[in-house]
């Protein structure tokens, strides 16, 4: 089913079963020569159906659309092979699709969850059940790279992309000034907050996220197009809660850790978590894995802050809190 926004602005709601976002705002634009679709959903059957029947019901000709995907992760980018024609543009990050180099390996991300304290006998399932690695396209997509400043125009909506790095190393959200719309993707969310992890040292993503909140907070924007659930909230507002969340989240950290030392995944089953499990043990290992993810870039930028020491002489890293 599509709903229309605005004249000529539609958007699809894609499911996404068995993950805690629920669904994925997919954002259809009409245009007089080509359309451009905003993300796209899971490479799933479920997603695919959803998202033929909204464009069905737009009398969307797939042979005149392109397509704009906000960030690498698979419920944004999964389905665009399934709908692209060959005519088709697939604008994309130069950042972020780094990520679809057919040379890249997860063997970097377990080497460091396990040396983050992750069990090493668990890391082969958490893998196998990850949506990146389960829901992406079978195939690298031929991309037209974009960068922040760069201008992807369609009917009259002519859009800026913005570099907001900090979910993903290389989001960009959209910007149409005359109309005063934020195309969000999953850097501005309203109903939930969006996901920050660190799986690697020499990225700080939480910092990289804060300066993205900083760097669009006085955009004139009257309406922001999130990447999943709610759009009616106040962009300013959003991010003034956003900044207070993960300070609120940095100071549990320091929490937990209290005047122990400990390891990032024996930091985050102790941190507070909107699942319904009773015990850590109880969580979906996927949810482990996240949850673990989103430990390290807390503890990344406490310690770029000077608030903890990192401890990496022994084969598990420890953290403790700067005496």
């Amino acid at each position: 089913m599509a709903d229309e926004i605005m004249k000529s602005l539609y958007r699809i709601v894609v499911p996404l079963p068995n993950s805690p976002l629920k669904d994925l705002n997919s954002y259809v634009i009409k245009g007089e020569d080509r359309n451009l679709i905003i993300d796209t959903g899971f490479n799933r059957s479920v997603c695919y159906e959803a998202m033929k029947k909204g464009l069905d019901e737009l009398d969307i000709d797939l042979d005149r659309t392109d397509f704009m995907l906000t960030h690498m992760h698979a419920d944004h980018t999964g389905l665009v092979l399934r709908l692209a024609s060959e005519s088709s543009k697939i604008y994309f990050s130069r950042i972020d699709a780094r990520v679809f180099d057919k040379d890249i390996s997860w063997q970097p991300l377990i080497d460091f969850a396990e040396l983050n304290g992750f069990p090493a006998g668990e890391l082969q399932k958490a893998i196998a059940s990850h949506p990146g690695l389960k829901y992406s396209p079978h195939e690298i997509p031929v991309f037209t790279l974009v960068d922040d400043g760069d201008v992807i125009e369609c009917g009259s909506y002519r859009l800026r992309c913005v570099a907001t790095p900090g979910h993903t190393k290389g989001h960009i959200c959209l910007y149409e000034e005359v109309k005063k719309i934020f195309f969000s993707g999953d850097h501005i969310l309203f109903d939930i907050t969006p996901h920050i992890e660190s799986w690697a040292y020499d990225t700080n993503s939480l910092a990289d996220y804060i300066a993205s909140l900083d760097k669009i907070y006085d955009l004139p924007v009257n309406l922001v197009l999130p990447g999943h659930r709610n759009f009616q909230g106040s962009l300013k507002k959003r991010i003034d809660e956003l900044k207070i969340h993960h300070r609120e989240r940095a100071d549990e950290v320091l929490k937990v850790l209290g005047s122990e030392t400990l390891n990032a995944y024996a930091i985050a089953a102790r941190m507070t978590w909107d699942i319904d499990c009773e015990t850590w043990e109880d969580f979906p290992i996927a949810q482990r894995w996240f949850a673990t993810g989103e430990a390290i870039a807390h503890l990344r930028y406490l310690e770029g802050e000077g608030r903890i020491t990192r401890d990496a002489t022994e084969k598990i890293v420890t953290f403790c809190a700067t005496s």
